[in-house]
């Protein structure tokens, strides 16, 4: 079988249909609106390349307007898809071409227009196209391997219709849409089927490695407060007690809220919940950058800080037990307060490992309920202890 036109074009129709459903399937589970876009972006390829073979039959109108505008409307959803995919809003200037394209539709259909035909539709799939590629430049970042890829892709895509569009002017170039005939018409058409291919790769390549980055992310947070959890805790404190030195303690700092089972026997388990993440909500404003916080469990939480003061932690501990009970005893009329209990241990070594810090902060929290609870008691460098 001779790779004529109408047999790249059949091509064509295939692998578009065929990336337009992996492409849905794909957005079926993952639900991405990129993929959505993309999907129906090849549906639209599948669809013109479909009608440009009637061309051949003599339907001019339907084989070279219509199925041309359907590629600009293709490379378009592209576009949006991309937009979607890096959460940048387009401006609406894009539906200028829209309007260019219908105005296109009042030359005639015949082939001293092919030239002209060809150039317009040409630098309307390449703005598009290579302005999708721009957005997938690497924003302070490395993009995952899908993402270069469909960006490169679209980059060389684009390129070859801004050099196909120039191409018209290249005197004595035969340039037939109706029959197929030049060869910068059957260069296209190869280059479209190729196009095809390495796009629909790229962006399955990108979204599944979005995927398992949001997977990644969802496995190291606390479902219901959003904060670090326990795993996620130890894979991370590492690097934030390595800093740790005499010129710069650490601290850790257990919180457990106390009475806490008042709340959820008096209000049901919903109420309890909504205290929970008020109190995430209070650390998180509090703590300054390059803390760690995380919820250990049930209505204990912890804070890893790398540098550190005594006042400091004593002024953290103070203004959080302040806004807690400011909230809880407006919100819930409990027989006894609910208030919080805070241990702090500071350090100016690594401790031999995280479970071993967590073990001495359970000790210095245990003396500060045992203590009569609302309160913080801090345990400094030096052994000391002090009750706030």
């Amino acid at each position: 079988m001779t790779l004529d036109p109408p047999t790249i074009l059949a091509l064509t129709v295939a692998l578009a249909a065929a990336a337009a459903l992996y492409l849905a399937i794909e957005w079926r589970s993952v639900r991405e609106p990129s993929l959505l876009f993309w999907s129906a972006g090849f549906a639209t390829i599948t669809v013109g390349s479909t009608l440009a073979l009637l061309r051949i039959n003599g339907f001019l109108m339907i084989g070279i307007w219509f199925a041309n505008g359907l590629l600009v409307t293709a490379h378009f959803l592209f576009l949006l898809g991309v937009a979607r995919f890096t959460q940048v809003r387009l401006s609406r200037l894009w539906l200028l071409m829209v309007v260019i394209w219908f105005g296109m539709l009042t030359l005639p259909v015949d082939q001293s227009w092919s030239k002209v035909m060809m150039s317009v539709q040409s630098l309307l799939v390449a703005l598009p196209t290579l302005r999708a590629s721009f957005l997938l430049r690497p924003h302070g970042k490395s993009l995952s391997i899908g993402a270069v890829q469909l960006r490169y892709v679209l980059l060389f895509h684009g390129t070859f219709y801004v050099l196909k569009a120039l191409s018209v002017m290249i005197p004595g170039t035969l340039i037939d849409l109706a029959s197929f005939k030049g060869e910068i018409i059957q260069i296209s058409l190869v280059e479209g089927a190729m196009a095809i291919m390495l796009i629909a790769l790229s962006m399955t390549g990108s979204e599944r490695y979005r995927r398992e980055q949001q997977i990644a992310r969802l496995a190291a947070r606390d479902p219901l407060t959003a904060l670090y959890n326990r795993r996620a805790l130890d894979l991370r404190a590492p690097r934030v007690l390595g800093q740790v030195s005499p010129s710069q303690p650490g601290a850790l700092l257990l919180i457990d809220i106390d009475n806490f089972k008042l709340v959820n026997d008096l209000f049901g388990h919903t109420a309890g919940d909504r205290l929970l993440i008020a109190l995430s909500e209070m650390i998180r404003s509090l703590v300054p950058r390059g803390s760690l916080v995380a919820r250990l469990g049930g209505d204990e939480f912890v804070i890893l800080f790398n540098h550190a003061t005594t006042e400091q932690i004593v002024e953290l501990g103070s203004s959080l037990r302040e806004q807690f009970f400011q909230l809880a005893s407006q919100t819930f009329a409990t027989p006894e307060a609910v208030t919080l209990s805070i241990g702090a241990n500071l350090f100016d070594q690594p401790p031999p490992s995280l479970a071993a810090l967590i073990e001495q902060g359970d000790t210095t929290l245990y003396e500060t309920k045992r203590g009569g609870r609302d309160s913080i008691r801090l345990v400094d460098r030096t052994g000391a202890s002090a009750y706030s």
